[in-house]
């Protein structure tokens, strides 16, 4: 280990997802000097969440930056549609939104980082350090000061006025300052798995059901992000089936996909993700503050983890800019981002836990099919043009979208 070395910043954001980086970027255009951590050497990973929703495009659009993020994007639509015992049906409707973006589109993460950090990196105030990974908070006089960091052999400090927790649904930053959490049993896991995309397929149905079992396919360019619903703990059993079955519930519930299911070659291509709902009751403390999936991991239901986290940012950002590059940052500061946005988290996480509930029922075996009720079958067999505006509202612009209210001060390099 290298003899440890200690950096000064005004704001240190631990996390280089979209939280983090959307944060760390418009502080730095607003002429505060900022610090991104982000623990891995590059954006690229599979299985992050790659929907863009009206939401955040609005914002992109505010800033400038629509242009640069349609270009990377893979997919957009203005209805997406979902397939219910093998018949097609219309579901959320973006179409009827105010604004300029009235589409969901579907890009890359790490193109949509990598974008934003090379904007970010326009401004002198915006250091982004990849490869270094926040392990521990610094104290002083019962307040955050800074950051203890890792990058490779080398152990050093950020000292800084502003600890932000971007970190993710596993921050390690919340691990080690033991904030309070209230999780909501949630009943099932999802299992991600890339699939080639079939020639004549036109991507458009995002969601497919049938006889108790449920798929979801995110188009890219040239492959399918492939989750399958199951009820929590069931992996186990699943594999236990074998791959030749897993493959042939693929196919049952998804036709289209039966021959390009045959490409799974092992259960190394198949990634288990636990669903989590849980938010801390306090987001706060002085010298810190978390966004995101750190102070509130939604579940996969709508896409809107990202875009929410992304809400969090630019509200974190509107409300800090100022008392941050005047050096007078207080506690209630942090405290008015969290009675900002802690309102949109709960309802958002509320309406996610009786989706699960009532589509996918409690406390049945692992390995048995998902409990899709009857009523619910009804209710997306007759989904009606106002219940589909109403979709497309609450998935597109959720309860509080924000804007972009913070200044372009610092020079670009």
């Amino acid at each position: 280990m290298n003899e440890s070395q200690e950096n000064r910043t005004t704001c240190c954001i631990v996390g280089g997802g979209p939280a983090g980086v959307f944060m760390g970027y418009l502080l730095a255009r607003a002429g505060v000097a900022v610090t991104v951590l982000e623990k891995h050497a590059d954006f690229f990973r599979d299985f992050r969440g790659d929907t863009i929703h009206p939401s955040t495009l609005q914002l992109l659009d505010e800033l400038g930056l629509l242009d640069e993020v349609l270009e990377v994007a893979d997919f957009r639509a203005e209805r997406l549609h979902v397939n219910v015992q093998g018949k097609r049906f219309v579901g959320p409707d973006f179409s009827h939104l105010p604004g300029k973006c009235k589409f969901i589109a579907i890009a890359p993460q790490w193109d949509f980082l990598n974008m934003l950090s090379e904007q970010g990196k326009r401004y002198p105030t915006f250091d982004l350090r990849m490869s270094t990974m926040g392990t521990d908070v610094i104290r002083e006089d019962d307040r955050v000061v800074g950051v203890r960091c890792r990058s490779g052999d080398e152990e050093y400090e950020i000292r800084a006025d502003l600890v932000v927790a971007a970190d993710g649904r596993t921050s390690t930053v919340r691990g080690v300052t033991h904030h309070r959490i209230d999780e909501e049993g949630i009943p099932i896991d999802v299992l991600w798995f890339r699939l080639d995309r079939p020639d004549d397929d036109e991507g458009d149905s995002l969601a497919w059901l049938r006889d108790g079992h449920m798929l979801v396919t995110i188009p890219r360019r040239d492959h399918y992000q492939t989750a399958r619903i199951i009820q929590k703990g069931a992996f186990d059993a699943i594999k236990a089936e074998g791959l030749v079955h897993f493959k042939e519930t693929i196919a049952s519930v998804c036709p289209p996909l039966k021959e390009v299911s045959q490409g799974l070659a092992s259960w190394d291509e198949v990634k288990l993700l636990t669903v989590q709902i849980n938010r801390l009751r306090k987001w706060h403390e002085p010298g810190l503050l978390f966004i995101g999936d750190a102070a509130h991991a939604m579940s996969p239901v709508g896409g809107v983890g990202i875009n929410l986290a992304i809400q969090d940012a630019v509200a974190a950002a509107n409300l800090l800019a100022e008392p941050l590059r005047a050096g007078a940052l207080t506690e209630s500061h942090l405290a008015a981002v969290q009675q900002r946005r802690e309102p949109a988290a709960r309802k958002t996480q509320r309406l996610q836990s009786t989706i699960h509930h009532q589509l996918f029922g409690k406390g049945r075996a692992a390995g048995e099919p998902l409990s899709l009720s009857w009523y619910l079958r009804v209710f997306v067999w007759a989904f009606s043009p106002l219940l589909r505006r109403v979709a497309g509202r609450l998935i597109g612009l959720g309860f509080q979208p924000e804007h972009i209210e913070t200044p372009e001060l610092a020079a670009k390099q």
